[in-house]
């Protein structure tokens, strides 16, 4: 436990001064390629505190242009990880409260981080179309199906927002498994340990175009949950 508000001491304040330089960079640099960096390092840095590893397989399995990560969610060193060892930039699609947060949100936004409005139904229409057009103009994002932290390891029930994202944005969905994560922030405690974590990126899958809307959407969600439990371990 104590190793755990040690890390917390130092990484909120890090996490402060990578939002502050982070968000300062793209005054310089409105290709987003200085956040990602500072996003990259971040990651990194977070993992290497509590000496933890990862290791990447199935890159090959990238396409060219974007792409729509789906991924199981473990614990908070998810992020840490795909954002440090990644082969694709990416960007997050965040609750727009978020956004909210002093420096961290405008640092989020000006990296090109798209935010979701789930209030009402008609924003939440308005946003899912804005992150898709951003999706189309060449962002890949990752979006955690599960919607929340899973507390056994086992996979959650998926929310159908992220496919109906994918089959507005029209782009190539790849299916990614996290193991190790849990091991070393277990659920519903203030432990830390160091590890590994293993991140398979999956074949990309593409929607029918033969089916209908909620069709294409079930298919996909099936689908992808069968890609992720395949190589989940327990």
């Amino acid at each position: 436990m104590l190793r755990a508000y040690l890390y917390l001491a130092v990484f909120i304040p890090l996490t402060f001064l990578f939002s502050v330089s982070s968000f300062v960079s793209t005054l310089f640099d409105d290709t987003g390629r200085a956040h990602a960096w500072h996003a990259r390092l971040w990651g990194r840095l977070g993992l290497a505190l509590t000496g933890v590893h990862v290791t990447v397989i199935g890159a090959e399995h990238i396409p060219d242009g974007p792409v729509i990560f789906m991924s199981n969610h473990q614990s908070n060193f998810d992020i840490l990880a795909l954002m440090a060892a990644m082969p694709r930039r990416i960007h997050w699609i965040a609750k727009k409260e978020l956004f909210d947060i002093p420096f961290f949100g405008p640092s989020m936004r000006r990296g090109g981080y798209i935010p979701l409005d789930r209030g009402d139904g008609r924003k939440a229409l308005q946003s899912m179309d804005e992150a898709a057009a951003a999706i189309q103009k060449g962002k890949s994002v990752v979006i955690f199906p599960e919607g929340t932290r899973t507390q056994d390891g086992f996979l959650l029930p998926f929310k159908r927002g992220g496919f109906i994202l994918a089959r507005k944005a029209a782009v190539p969905v790849i299916p990614v498994t996290i193991n190790g994560s849990g091991r070393i922030n277990p659920a519903n405690q203030i432990r830390l340990y160091s590890g590994d974590i293993r991140i398979i990126l999956h074949p990309p899958m593409n929607l029918p175009s033969d089916l209908r809307k909620s069709e294409a959407e079930s298919w996909m969600m099936e689908n992808v949950r069968e890609s992720i439990e395949s190589a989940l371990e327990h």
